[in-house]
């Protein structure tokens, strides 16, 4: 089913976020790699080529050459590989093209960003935000978001959640004082509940944080 000019309107409304990108082109495969990878080891979304920072339809002067270079990204400048849905759209006699980015069963995927350089990246927001080595063994252990097994949760657990429920994140240092135990065991917790969809970890910053799942 193809997509409308009024359903692309409706993607492009809500601006950039974690499952939105805007592109008005695709410069390189290595560049828009890291998008890719990002969005399929998060939660899926698109990103739409033609649309400027500002949510303008512009166009693509090649439509066919986009897609190549897109599809070049997908298979070549990403491991492992993915497959995307590309449709054309026309609106105001302009071009857009609409690529779908599926949630992957298969994380984590990194992007080849230089010479033999597989680098892995994750959505926060809507910036494509490099991940760390722990990020990565979450990625690698977590279900797709319909899968998530929920789990009965200790009050230990159940503080956490509480937590993030009233304040915008959560250090490990905050969460290893608010239940009083040692960092292993808080952090041992903490990972638990990425796992299972409860909270998510970020490490866009010097000191990772998590936010509700």
């Amino acid at each position: 089913m193809s997509i409308s000019a009024k359903h692309l309107r409706e993607l492009i409304a809500p601006g950039e976020g974690e499952a939105i990108e805007f592109k008005t082109r695709t410069t390189h495969p290595s560049r828009i790699s890291r998008t890719l990878a990002s969005l399929a080891n998060t939660r899926g979304g698109h990103v739409l080529v033609g649309i400027d920072d500002k949510g303008r339809v512009v166009g693509v002067r090649d439509a066919d050459e986009e897609r190549y270079l897109l599809l070049q990204a997908a298979q070549h400048y990403v491991e492992p590989p993915l497959s995307l849905r590309i449709d054309e759209v026309e609106d105001d006699n302009r071009t857009v093209l609409v690529v779908a980015v599926p949630e992957s069963t298969r994380k984590p995927h990194k992007a080849l960003v230089g010479e033999d350089d597989w680098r892995g990246y994750i959505r926060v927001g809507a910036a494509s935000v490099q991940t760390s080595a722990l990020t990565e063994k979450v990625l690698k252990h977590e279900p797709p978001a319909s899968q998530f097994e929920r789990i009965p949760l200790t009050r230990h657990e159940q503080a956490a959640l509480d937590y993030v429920r009233e304040h915008p994140r959560l250090t490990l240092g905050q969460y290893e004082k608010l239940i009083n135990v040692s960092k292993r065991r808080a952090h041992r917790m903490l990972i638990k509940l990425v796992l299972h969809g409860y909270l998510r970890y970020h490490d866009k910053e010097k000191e990772p944080y998590y936010t509700r799942g």
